[in-house]
């Protein structure tokens, strides 16, 4: 029986016979119909997906005529950072790196952010980030998205003003660490929002909210609410909503939005919950499982990112990278994986971009 040469979720590169890849494949897909209450792979869409891992050759790509945008996290952003970010680390300014992923990569859109990549500080350099960005926008043709982390978890001492709700979680006092998450929420949503204005004023073409809901349900109820302020305050910036993971972690577990309950929402739920707030784009945030294989991971973020993509009408970004949309956890991942997962993710999963 023909071996196919795939990898585990955390990097190591295995070989399954084709029985195990659909074996992987089927378990995968029905792991995330559980935990989702959602729909599993037809059995034509299980085919489908093991005959991509079939495919001969290092690399694979979408039929023509189903091909998709791409938007990113800072990638343009790559070539003139150093190593440890997997950057390329070639002595040139954000600024040339920029305009050679738009004009020789192709690029689709453009990231760019502060290197902190995290709102808390971009708010303390409002200065630098307008002209920085300004400067840029006057030079570039494709849309030019500013990104950056809501990162809530920055408010809570040591390194912010807010007392951790760890401490009094621990000696059951509760109403007291629900109140200090519902600060930190708001205290994150006035600094996302006040760089928001900041940058609309000098024509922002789009904000990213990256990695949106990392430190629970609070953190992910005030990155809805301030997309709503932005929506209200900046009405021709579109938001772009990345998420930190498939289920929202129940760290306060009574918070709401639009009379749901945030905690445990899976990728379809947390979709409409982001849409009713005024998102216009929405990325799904599915983790990989380091012992699993990339088959069996790419069947779970397949099979949520459909649901989310039949959930909304708002267009889908499935978050493809280290650790997230099937791909294993290491910093570069194998293009072998990577594009059979943005293959898969497309053709099967329905996203509307990567």
């Amino acid at each position: 029986m023909k071996a196919i040469t795939t990898s585990r979720g955390d990097g190591e590169r295995i070989t399954l016979t084709e029985d195990a890849l659909r074996q992987d494949i089927v378990a995968g897909s029905e792991d995330a119909a559980r935990k989702g209450k959602i729909d599993s792979l037809s059995k034509g869409e299980i085919n489908y997906l093991a005959d991509i891992f079939c495919i001969p050759g290092r690399t694979v790509s979408v039929e023509l005529g189903k091909e998709v945008v791409v938007s990113d996290d800072g990638a343009a952003l790559m070539p003139s950072w150093g190593r440890p970010s997997a950057g390329h680390a070639i002595p040139i300014s954000d600024h040339q790196a920029i305009l050679m992923y738009e004009r020789v990569y192709g690029g689709d859109t453009v990231g760019l952010g502060f290197p902190d990549y995290s709102y808390k500080p971009v708010k303390s350099a409002i200065g630098y980030a307008r002209s920085h960005y300004k400067t840029i926008s006057m030079l570039t043709t494709i849309p030019l998205v500013y990104g950056a982390q809501p990162n809530m978890g920055m408010y809570y001492h040591p390194t912010g003003p807010v007392e951790s709700p760890s401490d009094y979680f621990s000696k059951y006092e509760f109403d007291k660490a629900w109140a200090l998450q519902e600060e930190a929420a708001e205290r994150m949503r006035g600094d996302v929002l006040d760089v928001a204005e900041n940058l609309y004023e000098v024509g922002c073409e789009a904000l990213n909210l990256d990695t949106s809901g990392s430190a629970g349900d609070a953190d992910f109820w005030g990155c809805l609410n301030v997309a709503a302020d932005i929506k209200e305050k900046c009405p021709d910036m579109p938001v772009e909503m990345g998420m930190a993971g498939e289920m929202i972690m129940g760290l306060h577990g009574k918070l709401t939005h639009g009379g749901e309950r945030l905690a445990g929402m899976y990728p379809h739920q947390q979709a409409q919950a982001a849409a009713r707030a005024g998102v216009d784009v929405f990325g799904v945030a599915v983790n990989a499982n380091t012992g699993k294989s990339t088959p069996y991971n790419l069947a779970r973020t397949v099979t949520f990112t459909k649901a989310a993509a039949e959930a909304v009408s708002i267009p889908i970004h499935a978050n493809s990278g280290m650790g997230v949309g099937g791909m294993p956890m290491t910093l570069l991942p194998p293009i072998t994986d990577s594009t059979r997962c943005a293959k898969a993710l497309v053709e099967i999963g329905k996203a509307d971009g990567l």
